[in-house]
């Protein structure tokens, strides 16, 4: 095996859809705004129909849709006329990839499609042909040549098109304002699944947060710290409002210097404004919190700053978040 041939002949496929897509890129304009405002304005499901390499295309299109929050499917349209015409409705919109814009069985969709007065975005690489003269809107996928050596296989052009539709899932939920936290609920398994966990999702709340007033005597204080097994207690004021917090090391600290420390209340020993982190935030980001300030534990507050629960080190380790 000659391997400075291998080699060259990887390094002139990836060359070649390098420059591909930096064509395509340089083409985008008013078209690509237009399916974006049409796809932005779907009140139904946004169907992709391909054929061959370009239906492996659109599957794969339709999933990254549906991940981002956009409901979308595959329709194969060599079974749309023996049945799965059926799953397009009134309020879709058609998103058709064919490179010749002639592929039959897409072509043959077309009479139904618009009967149901569904919106059709094609992907295509000939502007000229029956596909782009009658689609609402027409993406240029042309290619000056394919990868393939011998000018036959989708390479450049199935590696455009697929960029094409990642451009397009990423302007559309971008305008769409898709949040980490909405993501998150379409990626609840796996590791992007605990990447993704909210605070919110592993907090200890209700009876389980570890709570004492600012007047309560440090005997009580350390009884709460105990017996919630978190190694620290919340402090609020005579109306509920967090004032502090009193950790194992606080109680080590005091125990130093103090021979007896019971006749103390906890307002007299919490280190005051404690950190926080809201409930709404990546656990990760609780995670980083703690790196950072070298502390095991976080006080959870809402958009008011009141307090609904408690995250502990050891809660993020159970998620598997670090």
């Amino acid at each position: 095996m000659d391997i400075r041939s291998v080699l060259d002949s990887a390094r002139r496929v990836l060359d070649i859809e390098e420059k591909s897509l930096s064509a395509v890129g340089g083409r985008l304009g008013e078209e690509f705004v237009n399916a974006i405002q049409i796809l932005s304005s779907c009140e139904g499901r946004v169907v992709f129909a391909g054929i061959g390499k370009s239906g492996l295309v659109c599957r794969k299109i339709a999933a990254t849709f549906a991940s981002t929050g956009t409901p979308a499917l595959f329709v194969h349209p060599a079974e749309s006329g023996h049945g799965d015409l059926g799953m397009l409705m009134r309020g879709d919109i058609l998103v058709a990839v064919t490179y010749s814009g002639e592929t039959e069985e897409i072509v043959r969709l077309l009479p139904a499609v618009k009967r149901l007065g569904i919106p059709v975005i094609c992907m295509t690489g000939v502007r000229g042909s029956t596909m782009a003269k009658r689609a609402d809107v027409v993406l240029d996928i042309f290619v000056k040549e394919e990868a393939c050596p011998l000018g036959l296989a989708p390479t450049a052009s199935t590696t455009v098109t697929m960029a094409l539709g990642d451009a397009l899932a990423v302007a559309l939920f971008e305008l769409r304002g898709f949040t980490e936290k909405d993501f998150a609920l379409f990626h609840p398994d796996g590791a992007l699944g605990r990447k993704l966990k909210t605070v919110e999702d592993i907090m200890h709340t209700g009876e389980e947060i570890p709570a004492v007033t600012d007047s309560t005597k440090m005997k009580e204080a350390l009884f709460e710290i105990t017996s919630k097994k978190l190694g620290f207690t919340t402090v609020v004021d005579g109306k509920g409002n967090l004032v502090g917090v009193i950790t194992d090391g606080d109680l080590r600290r005091l125990m130093e210097n103090e021979e007896d420390v019971f006749p103390l209340s906890a307002g007299q020993v919490m280190t005051k404004d404690p950190r926080r982190i809201e409930e709404g935030a990546l656990a990760a980001r609780a995670l980083q919190v703690m790196e950072q300030f070298e502390i095991t534990s976080l006080v959870v507050v809402d958009g008011s700053d009141r307090t609904v629960g408690v995250i502990h080190l050891h809660d993020l380790l159970k998620a598997g978040i670090a």
